[in-house]
């Protein structure tokens, strides 16, 4: 990707494996493995993708990987995991990514369980900050959940895996996307959604955070969905746990309403923002990166502890297109033959989701 803050402008065509030191594994996926990887132009640490092709087009997951890439290099924010690079071989796609040594939050939730409302309140800042710049991008995630909600080493939390996100044009109620037990129930219903569908998960996720489960569980995605259908959880003070405000509990009651007309940001991030659990947050702080997190990872526990470095935020986050690079071209088959050839440069804000 080209970088505006001055420095020698990378042309990812270029770039091949053998620009990169691949340090250890840090995950394997459906299509291949993710590496912690050093870069030889700058010298820093990064996560990388490493996707088989032959794998994606099995299962049928090319459209998924270009979305996710395409919006990726489009997008550009600190509190969502960035694309540095992409560029592919004659077998594998490569995605060179923000590497966050936190570990995601599933992982901290199954070893924490709780979490105080001091902690929970601040990774709703953080995702909500995330959520806010996408949303204003007119793009909806579709896929908030712990999993794909990944810490830095000071406790910060970015979002990732924008593999169904959508920019929104047009009617989507045939879209079904998400994960059950996050999903909002006009996505599970088959019904025209928007941003509101990403309030509902962030809701379910705070719930977790307070309670130690999910407002609605079940074996499946049918018996999940019953019981959104059957009957609107809502916490009452007397379930509230020690040390939990009652404006945390409006907070999630809110975000949980089952209408989206009714739920808390259907007008926009501003309405979460300005809420009473939310108002006197010190957004600019956050933004800068400038609060200490209530929670901070122990250090490497999830990754492998040789290397013993410190990852520092001081990437441009600029908007840059300049890596737009057509993926899969010449090989298994050409996009251009089945996808229009958009010269887009930028999302626009105009674009609504209603």
């Amino acid at each position: 990707m080209g970088n505006t803050s001055g420095t020698e402008v990378i042309n990812p065509s270029k770039l091949s494996r053998i620009e990169f030191t691949f340090d250890y594994a840090i995950g394997r996926g459906g299509f291949g493995i993710v590496w912690v990887v050093k870069f030889h132009g700058d010298k820093k640490y990064y996560a990388m993708k490493e996707m088989q092709k032959l794998k994606i087009a099995s299962k049928k997951s090319i459209l998924s990987i270009m979305n996710e890439k395409k919006l990726l290099t489009l997008l550009r924010h600190p509190f969502i995991v960035n694309i540095k690079f992409s560029f592919q071989d004659r077998d594998n796609l490569y995605l060179v990514m923000d590497l966050m040594l936190g570990g995601d939050l599933r992982y901290h939730i199954n070893i924490q369980k709780k979490f105080t409302e001091a902690q929970t309140k601040f990774f709703t800042a953080c995702v909500l900050a995330g959520l806010e710049y996408i949303h204003v991008n007119s793009i909806i995630h579709r896929d908030i959940k712990p999993e794909n909600l990944v810490l830095d080493n000071r406790g910060y939390i970015r979002i990732t895996d924008f593999g169904i996100a959508k920019i929104c044009s047009g009617d989507n109620s045939n879209d079904n996307s998400g994960t059950p037990g996050y999903m909002a129930p006009e996505v599970m219903n088959r019904e025209h959604h928007n941003h509101a569908a990403d309030y509902f998960a962030l809701g379910v996720i705070v719930f977790e955070l307070m309670m130690g489960r999910r407002p609605y569980t079940g074996k499946n995605k049918g018996e999940i969905k019953q019981k959104i259908f059957s009957k609107q959880v809502g916490l009452r003070k007397s379930e509230v746990p020690a040390g939990w405000s009652l404006e945390s509990v409006d907070f999630v009651n809110k975000l949980l309403e089952r209408k989206p007309s009714q739920r808390l940001g259907s007008g926009g991030p501003h309405e979460l923002k300005s809420h009473m659990w939310l108002r006197d947050f010190d957004w600019k702080a956050l933004m800068e990166k400038k609060l200490k997190s209530p929670f901070r990872p122990k250090e490497f526990s999830n990754f492998d502890p040789r290397i013993f470095f410190d990852i520092q935020d001081d990437n441009d986050y600029s908007i840059d297109i300049s890596s737009m690079q057509e993926m899969f071209s010449g090989y298994y088959f050409d996009w251009r033959d089945s996808h229009s050839r958009s010269n887009e440069t930028t999302l626009k804000v105009q674009a609504k989701c209603n």
